[in-house]
């Protein structure tokens, strides 16, 4: 649902009735992950995507029983080897879709605007829903700030709120969406609920130092991708808005010392074009000691190898050497700015996701790789019909 609380918010503003459906948990090959979510208002009006096409008529539909009949479904999709042709993932997966009414006289509709609102100006904030357990906590909602303060709740036992309200603050730290499983009474035993729980966090950071030629089209590839991209140079003459229209932020100051100024987390990444020793070793020295995604730095293999020498003389260890990714980017045989960019992002998207960067053609891997995969729910509650199986 926040993956697309812009729009949402603008429906919440004007008071208009929608229903909302979201993943809730994905099995083998799915095209969406855990929140993705497709939302349907009363005139018909659709926006968002729960499966990029396979079963958006049969999710539509099902909005529209929602919003008429003011009762949350959980819905199972998945491929049907009896019937290629009827409604399925013709990709072979499963996906659960948890379908929630958010009309005026909704129960949550007062933390569902606040948790819109929140995500629509950028800010941090994650919301749990249950999805299977009593038919009175369902459709019911709680968000979660990250100072730890809340909004809304289920209304059953006050521990069943305190202990979503932490179990939702550490997903949220880690920008994670997905399901818990907890006991109604909020211990781990009793009557279990499947809790969703959703974050929205401000865009990750993308790094870039060096204002060179390469730099401007890993930039348009960095915003393509979702980053907040900065670009930092200490010449004045190349770090300019002229050259890098699409980026973020232009800072014009010693790589390292901005580094050491500016936030980063655990998804930053960090790109390190300019293959020049007096940048690039006090640069990489702060770099690889720091909790980010990923380092990688632009340079021939000579360059490379020269590097790490002067890194290993600067007091970097080799634990810490084998962070980062030297020369930068996967073999995509890349020459142009444009295709180095993409070498550059592929590798970034591998290491996020997974990947193991070979051709798809031939090899035995997964398409889609779950580096923390989901869990369906156990239970589901008794509007909940299943369509298909999987082969």
């Amino acid at each position: 649902m926040l993956d697309i609380a812009e729009e949402l918010n603008r429906w919440a503003e004007q008071e208009r009735d929608f229903a909302v459906a979201t993943v809730v948990a994905v099995e083998g090959s799915a095209p969406r992950e855990p929140g993705a979510a497709l939302a349907v208002d009363a005139d018909g009006t659709a926006i968002g995507s729960v499966s990029g096409g396979c079963v958006e008529g049969a999710v539509y539909e099902l909005c529209q029983q929602v919003l008429e009949d003011g009762e949350p479904v959980l819905e199972r999709f998945g491929y049907s080897d009896e019937d290629a042709f009827a409604v399925g993932l013709t990709c072979g997966g499963i996906i659960d879709i948890l379908v929630t009414p958010v009309r005026a006289t909704s129960p949550a509709r007062g933390v569902f605007a606040a948790a819109l609102a929140t995500a629509a100006r950028g800010e941090a904030a994650a919301v749990a829903r249950i999805v299977s357990g009593p038919g009175e906590l369902l459709g019911r909602a709680l968000l979660v700030r990250p100072d730890g303060s809340s909004e809304g709740g289920f209304g059953a036992h006050p521990e069943l709120d305190r202990t979503v309200v932490a179990e939702a603050g550490a997903f949220l730290d880690a920008g994670r969406t997905g399901t818990l499983e907890i006991g109604e009474q909020g211990s781990r035993c009793g009557a279990p609920l499947t809790v969703l729980v959703e974050s929205s966090v401000p865009p990750p950071r993308m790094i870039v130092f060096g204002a060179i030629d390469f730099a401007s089209a890993l930039v348009r590839v960095g915003r393509f991708l979702g980053y907040h991209v900065t670009v930092c140079d200490a010449r004045p003459v190349f770090a300019t808005a002229a050259r890098f229209p699409e980026a973020d932020d232009i800072v014009v100051e010693w790589p390292h010392q901005y580094l050491e100024r500016t936030e980063v987390d655990a998804r930053t990444v960090l790109c390190v074009l300019t293959h020049d020793a007096k940048f690039d070793v006090p640069l990489l020295r702060l770099a690889l000691r720091l909790p980010v995604a990923y380092v990688g730095a632009m340079g021939s293999r000579r360059t490379h190898l020269d590097r790490n020498e002067r890194l290993r003389r600067a007091g970097v260890t080799e634990l810490e050497l084998a962070r980062l990714r030297s020369p930068i980017g996967l073999d995509l045989g890349a020459r142009t700015p444009e295709e180095t960019a993409l070498s550059i992002a592929s590798e970034i998207v591998a290491d996020r996701r997974g990947g193991s960067g070979v051709s798809l053609t031939g090899a035995h891997t997964p398409i889609h790789h779950d580096v923390a995969s989901s869990r369906a729910p156990a239970t589901a509650p008794a509007t909940t019909r299943r369509i298909g199986t999987v082969a």
